[in-house]
């Protein structure tokens, strides 16, 4: 017999973060794995002996169903950056002697950039030593900024909230411009990477005119630049809508949540914690400007968003965590599964690998051509690009009115399967 799995998810969590979790776990029970384990709260929590046995909450296909529509991280993440290893072997001792005593053979880390650097650091310290385990990694982040895949499980449910929340807002601002002037400022995640923002495009349409600007952290802020065009599209219309990443920064390198208070915080791996760049830019705006404003975060709404999750970023999300156990089934180590794009029309996409080494710590940001001229857009590249990620829908299984979601020992829980409704 197979000895076992041990999976962990780390980082920022996504709408379909726990769908690669339930891929995971249903490949290595068909594949013949004795137990998938499940880290609570990643590495960190491992570290101290904190694990789960999947297979106590998921216990039949319905459990399996729900897991795949529960938003946030079913285990708990962390933040943790592993050391390196010639800094404190004593912690890489540590958990190779818990992974001997709990028999695991392969070790699978959902995540995204700082969390491929934990699949690194392992898998080249088993190389090392000999070990046994084999490292893989499956890909997560609605920033969609790591390398070599072509997007990842995450960004197209964000995306789609994003597009979908923007028309919303858009629309919402149209109703209160009866002789009024008005400027609403929406802040989208991402802090070196404009996938997010850029996603507010697609709220386009024919019922829809989109955001009037869209400013990516590829390209410089300036402000006054910004009130100037705001202060011209004024002059044309009564409502002007803009969406802006939260890691837009000046030419000099400075983030523009950074002439707020509360971003000297900062977590683990050394980024600054951004908040506060649309209440700025509104409060600037009325300064300048004396026109009505608003500063609108999406904050962790763009990546809690199940219930408008993406059937395109499920199913893969799903297909991405089973192949991370195909792939060290078949004897692969220290690499990333990955998303292919096979065609755009019908859209269809396959799994590969790719080496951990050429993905942690690398930065996928939008293409400069992909930005308009100017800055303050996206060009139809990108939307092309885009749009196929945000297909189809997943509806919620519904209790009394709301999604329900499985977690981990509820009063009464399993009685109230009974209720549950899928249409």
């Amino acid at each position: 017999m197979k000895g076992n799995v041990i999976v962990g998810q780390s980082g920022g969590p996504t709408a379909v973060i726990n769908s690669s979790l339930a891929g995971v776990y249903k490949n290595a029970m068909e594949r013949g794995y004795n137990k998938v384990y499940g880290m609570r709260y990643g590495i960190q929590g491992f570290i101290d002996e904190q694990y789960i046995d999947m297979s106590d909450y998921v216990k039949n296909e319905l459990d399996l169903e729900l897991l795949k529509r529960t938003p946030s991280a079913f285990l708990g993440t962390c933040r943790y950056k592993l050391p390196e290893i010639h800094q404190d072997k004593a912690v890489y001792e540590r958990i190779f002697a818990l992974l001997d005593k709990m028999d695991i053979e392969v070790f699978i880390y959902i995540g995204g950039n700082d969390s491929m650097d934990t699949i690194k650091k392992l898998s080249d310290y088993a190389l090392l030593t000999g070990a046994k385990q084999k490292f893989v990694g499956c890909p997560k982040t609605i920033d969609n900024d790591l390398a070599i895949t072509d997007h990842t499980p995450g960004f197209g449910s964000a995306a789609k909230y994003i597009a979908a929340s923007t028309k919303e807002i858009i629309r919402d601002a149209l109703g209160f411009s009866y002789k009024k002037k008005n400027v609403t400022i929406i802040e989208i995640m991402g802090r070196n990477a404009g996938w997010l923002v850029g996603a507010s495009a697609l709220s386009k349409g024919e019922d829809c005119d989109g955001p009037d600007l869209i400013y990516l952290p590829e390209v410089p802020f300036d402000l006054d630049n910004f009130v100037a065009k705001v202060d011209s599209l004024l002059q044309q219309k009564d409502v002007v809508v803009v969406a802006v990443s939260e890691g837009i920064r000046t030419a000099e390198g400075k983030y523009v949540c950074e002439f707020t208070a509360g971003s000297e915080s900062k977590d683990a791996f050394g980024h600054i914690q951004m908040t506060g760049t649309a209440a700025f830019l509104a409060n600037l705006i009325n300064q300048k400007l004396g026109c009505k404003t608003r500063g609108v975060e999406f904050s962790t709404l763009q990546r809690a968003a199940a219930h408008l999750a993406s059937k395109v970023d499920v199913d893969e999300a799903y297909m991405v965590g089973g192949a991370t156990i195909k792939a060290a089934d078949e004897g692969s180590t220290g690499v990333m599964a990955v998303i292919d794009r096979v065609s755009d029309d019908p859209y269809q996409s396959a799994t590969g690998v790719y080496d951990v080494h050429r993905i942690a710590n690398d930065e996928k940001v939008v293409p400069r051509n992909w930005i308009n001229e100017e800055g303050d857009g996206v060009t139809e590249e990108f939307i092309e690009y885009v749009r196929p990620l945000i297909q189809g829908h997943y509806n919620p299984m519904m209790v009394d009115g709301l999604p329900r979601h499985l977690v981990m020992n509820p009063s009464g829980y399993r009685d109230k399967y009974m209720n549950i409704q899928t249409s």
